[in-house]
């Protein structure tokens, strides 16, 4: 099974070369950068006016919300900066804090343009 927090630990701990030996994260550190990334991506997705869902239907919906994906985004950003072993200021709290916000910047401004919606199959245009 996958477990993130058991493979950061052990990825920041065996990837250790730029001499932080002094620098140590327990699961529930880990844990806490998460939920804190989770909880600012969202809240400022909410801030900035995205919808909380996508619309309906949702299995075919390629409308961005506060939901999905701004939180995977923030997830997969401070996952990296984790394994790399870099931390900033108070274990990765505001590490997290700044990524959660920047997450939720790129999804509200720029997720369209770097991830295109697909092609409509009557029109042969951009579905809207």
């Amino acid at each position: 099974m996958f477990d993130l927090v058991f493979d950061t630990i052990y990825f920041a701990s065996y990837s250790n070369f730029y001499g932080l030996g002094n620098i140590s994260l327990s699961s529930m550190d880990i844990l806490l950068v998460y939920i804190v990334a989770i909880i600012c991506s969202v809240g400022v997705a909410l801030l900035l006016r995205l919808p909380l869902l996508p619309s309906k239907p949702y299995r075919y919906s390629f409308d961005v919300s506060a939901l999905y994906p701004t939180p995977i985004i923030a997830i997969g950003i401070v996952s990296i900066f984790l394994v790399l072993n870099y931390t900033f200021m108070y274990n990765g709290l505001v590490l997290a804090i700044v990524i959660g916000i920047l997450s939720a910047l790129f999804v509200k401004y720029l997720f369209d343009f770097v991830f295109p919606k697909p092609l409509g199959e009557n029109t042969g245009g951009d579905i809207k």
